[in-house]
């Protein structure tokens, strides 16, 4: 069996069962998700959310995924049905895709490429095209004019994600995702992570997240407060499904790559306990929690005072901590806490 393991074949088969295995992590992870979102809005209004399907209402987002795939798919008469069924499944296929370069402990990652950061900017950078091909594909004015709007802002924050990292980069010397994490282990503990010495980043990271998956209070693309729904007005069944899986899969997503940037990733907190991908796993978690409390207690923005705060706000303060970074990390400054590829912290 060990000498099927090393042959082309036996590669791919272990290649494929870890694949697999990050699937149906992320697909559980996804149902207890979307249970815990509903849970947290409803505790903040003083109500009791999901609980009645199964035990405390666990298996109600079971019954709701059952619901959406067992009703009849309607493709609008004038729709490019080729395309319109495509969009969501490209959606959900490129959130899944990004999670090969995710590492949850010290060899727990499926792709431990050198230039994952970029591979990972890559892929959902493609994730728009899903947005603006079901837009389009609808054959509806509505749906294009959402889609264009969706585009518009993924791309705007998508801009502040990029210049953010780029000085996570500066700092570690590596686009490695454990070559960020293991920079950020020493004796200090938490005191070590990166939210200390990128602090004021942190904070525009996680609200350029929001925006970049439609979260509260940046959920514009759904246009919940409209008469027709955006991008994604002219679907429903499983092609509706993808598209908002594919959107819960992103948000967690971001969740584990704030831990890795900025939080140690599978790092413990205090020394004397060991790391592992528990500690992962709960700061994702966390992550998770802050982004539902946010559309639990922020009010909607309007879209001239979003694209305002991306461009007039969030790039131009990126932009300026790129350039004090570069500063920090070359003359060595705040004992190296900034040019950690050199002193080995």
């Amino acid at each position: 069996m060990s000498e099927f393991l090393v042959t082309p074949g036996g590669i791919a088969l272990i290649i494929a069962a870890q694949s697999l295995l990050i699937v149906a992590f992320v697909m559980i992870s996804l149902l207890f998700l979307v249970y815990g979102d509903r849970k947290i809005w409803a505790a903040v209004q003083m109500r009791r959310g999901p609980n009645v399907v199964g035990a405390f209402g666990l298996l109600q987002s079971v019954a709701d995924a059952l619901k959406y795939v067992l009703k009849e798919v309607v493709v609008p008469a004038g729709a490019d049905r080729t395309v319109f069924i495509l969009a969501p499944m490209a959606s959900f296929v490129l959130a899944m895709v990004a999670w090969a370069v995710i590492p949850f402990d010290e060899t727990w990652v499926l792709a431990d490429i050198n230039v994952a950061v970029l591979f990972l900017f890559a892929v959902s950078s493609l994730e728009v095209y899903g947005v603006i091909m079901g837009g389009w594909a609808s054959n509806s004015k509505y749906a294009f004019l959402g889609s264009l709007r969706s585009a518009a802002q993924m791309i705007s924050y998508e801009v502040s994600l990029g210049l953010i990292i780029i000085g996570v980069i500066i700092t570690t010397g590596s686009l490695n995702f454990g070559d960020i994490v293991r920079a950020q282990d020493g004796a200090l503990g938490i005191f070590n992570w990166y939210w200390l010495p990128h602090f004021p980043m942190v904070f525009l990271f996680f609200i350029s997240c929001l925006a970049e998956t439609n979260r509260a209070p940046f959920d514009l693309p759904e246009a919940e407060s409209e008469l027709v729904a955006g991008y994604q007005v002219e679907y429903s069944s499983t092609p509706f499904l993808l598209y908002m899986a594919g959107e819960y899969i992103a948000i967690f997503l971001l969740c584990a790559v704030i831990s890795l940037l900025f939080f140690g990733g599978w790092l413990s907190p205090v020394p004397f306990l060991p790391d592992g991908a528990f500690w992962m796993v709960l700061k994702m978690a966390f992550f998770f929690f802050m982004f539902a409390m946010v559309k639990a207690v922020v009010p909607r923005y309007r879209y001239d005072q979003l694209m305002r705060l991306g461009w007039k706000v969030f790039l131009p303060f990126s932009l300026a901590w790129v350039v004090l970074v570069s500063f920090f990390a070359h003359f060595g400054l705040f004992g190296g806490a900034y040019a950690r590829w050199a002193i080995g912290v």
